[in-house]
């Protein structure tokens, strides 16, 4: 009986898990944006000699605030995470522990990178690297909640398809690594004394939107075979709507001069993008493995 429970209890809580990963993306850019990077100014302390915002700090109430908020939001995190891998466990989905420990871990991991963030003072370079293992662990909470009802079955395909998935997924991890660069060229650092990437915005900018279209024209061309699945199509039909979306947001924040609304749905749709190509690598590699 306890067994079933924990079972049934996957879904929420896997989805939970996925929704949180993204949702932190977004929270932490709104840090970003409101120039709240280092409202805490040191870690794991928010001040020194306080775990929490001090009136009249240096660094300013509101913004002090703003960043111990998306700071406790971690500790949602792992209480989910913790929570999941509990009912993996009674379950007995031994097909999920890797997952399952992966996001706890993974979310440790983050609390750790977000401190050498702050303690480097919003380095650019520790800024992605805390953004691209928020994408790492979207990936794999996106995994857990696809294999929540059963263990995973290899399609067996190979072949041309299998490349294409291949190829499409790595294209996807380069577009989004380009944008951290343009992110790191730009002005939205968190801090006015942040250091920023000594590369031009309008040059990374560039980058990244030839990459987007290649990555858009290689979907269409993925999409036109005949020997997908009606899975692998399906979920290559949202990608395509969800990229072209993101695309517009993303051309239309440049030419606005990046405002800090159109830059905070940038970042939800980065997730969104994300989420939605990893749909189309697991379709290929595995067989229905639906998000519902």
């Amino acid at each position: 009986m306890a067994s079933t429970r924990a079972a049934r209890a996957l879904s929420p809580l896997t989805l939970a898990l996925l929704i949180s990963q993204a949702a932190i993306v977004v929270t932490g850019g709104a840090v970003r944006l409101t120039g709240s990077g280092l409202g805490c100014p040191t870690w794991p302390e928010c001040t020194p000699g306080s775990y929490v915002p001090i009136k009249n700090q240096a660094e300013g109430t509101v913004h002090s605030w703003i960043e111990f908020t998306n700071r406790l939001l971690t500790f949602v995190m792992v209480a989910i995470a913790i929570a999941t891998l509990i009912a993996v466990f009674k379950a007995g989905r031994k097909d999920l522990r890797f997952l399952a420990i992966g996001q706890f871990l993974g979310i440790f991991g983050q609390g750790v990178l977000g401190g050498i963030t702050v303690l480097t003072h919003l380095n650019p370079i520790s800024v992605a690297s805390h953004f691209l293992l928020s994408t790492i662990l979207i990936a794999a909470a996106t995994s857990l909640h696809s294999r929540r009802k059963a263990p995973a079955v290899k399609t067996g395909i190979k072949g041309q398809i299998n490349s294409y998935s291949k190829v499409h997924v790595m294209w996807a991890t380069f577009v989004i690594i380009l944008g951290t660069v343009v992110t790191g060229a730009g002005p939205h650092a968190g801090d006015f004394q942040a250091p920023r990437l000594h590369i031009r915005i309008q040059e990374a900018a560039l980058m990244h939107g030839v990459a987007v279209a290649i990555l858009i024209f290689f979907t269409i061309a993925f999409y036109l075979r005949k020997d997908i699945s009606s899975l692998t199509k399906s979920r290559l039909l949202i990608f395509f709507l969800v990229s072209m979306a993101q695309g517009s947001i993303g051309y239309i924040q440049y030419l606005q001069g990046v405002p800090q609304l159109l830059v905070a749905a940038h970042l939800l749709g980065s997730a969104l993008v994300w989420i939605a190509a990893w749909q189309i690598w697991l379709s290929v590699q595995f067989k229905e493995m639906e998000i519902n």
